[in-house]
């Protein structure tokens, strides 16, 4: 069935998100004891609220998004060309502009969403930070009254899992044992949010990003038995 799938047909994406407010105390109080309460089972008796806001980011309702970046194959002849671009900025405006892209350039019934995890996390979390900021979900995150088979959406982690679901295989585990070779990172997830209220550094954010679509590409690239990417087929918009 993937290979079914025209390329073009797929957009890629990955998210960096981080908690909405640097400090657990600059949250309102309120805001602080619904997150203690969201977070009581996770933390048991080992971490008080503050100590595990730091984690707050990966849960729509105490994080934001800092970063969108999307990959998209676009063939020139008979050449595949591999096309980057990422959104940042004020999270409103990120979320408008990825709503935008998908409006204008992959609204057609063909057109697929692609993410590691995505129908766990990165769309989920797309959708329902556009809802909070009161903004109207594109047709592609809008899966209210959908049937299972009628979501626009490929998960290369529910592709690897062939039904198994209790099982769970990190991108980083799978490009290593697909054998993709990717770069040395700079960072990693855990990273993100002090990159970002800390260190001020977006750009470093926004390569981590890239770098993560590149290798869900290849790893749907893998999966199909097709050659990888070469770098020369990559460029950045």
């Amino acid at each position: 069935m993937l290979h079914k799938i025209h390329l073009e047909n797929i957009l890629f994406l990955d998210i960096e998100t981080v908690p909405e407010e640097q400090k657990f105390n600059q949250l309102s109080a309120n805001k602080q004891k619904l997150f203690a309460d969201k977070t009581s089972y996770q933390r048991k008796d080992e971490f008080t609220p503050e100590e595990f806001y730091e984690r707050a980011g990966i849960w729509a309702e105490f994080g934001k998004i800092v970063c969108i970046s999307v990959g998209f194959f676009n063939p020139k002849g008979s050449e595949r060309n591999f096309r980057l671009k990422s959104f940042y900025g004020e999270e409103n405006e990120i979320l408008i502009e990825f709503k935008h892209l998908l409006e204008d350039y992959f609204f057609k019934p063909q057109h697929l969403l692609c993410a590691h995890n995505g129908k766990e996390f990165d769309f989920p979390y797309i959708a329902r930070r556009m809802l909070i900021h009161g903004i109207a979900l594109p047709e592609k995150l809008n899966l209210f009254g959908k049937k299972p088979w009628e979501v626009p959406h490929l998960d290369t982690l529910e592709l690897w899992k062939f039904g198994d679901y209790k099982h769970y295989t990190s991108l980083k585990l799978l490009t290593e044992i697909l054998q993709i070779p990717s770069p040395k990172d700079d960072i990693d997830g855990s990273q993100v949010a002090a990159v970002f209220y800390e260190e001020n550094n977006i750009d470093r954010i926004i390569v981590y990003c890239e770098k993560d679509v590149i290798a869900i590409a290849q790893v749907f690239l893998r999966l199909r038995q097709e050659e990888l990417l070469e770098d020369h087929e990559i460029t950045t918009t």
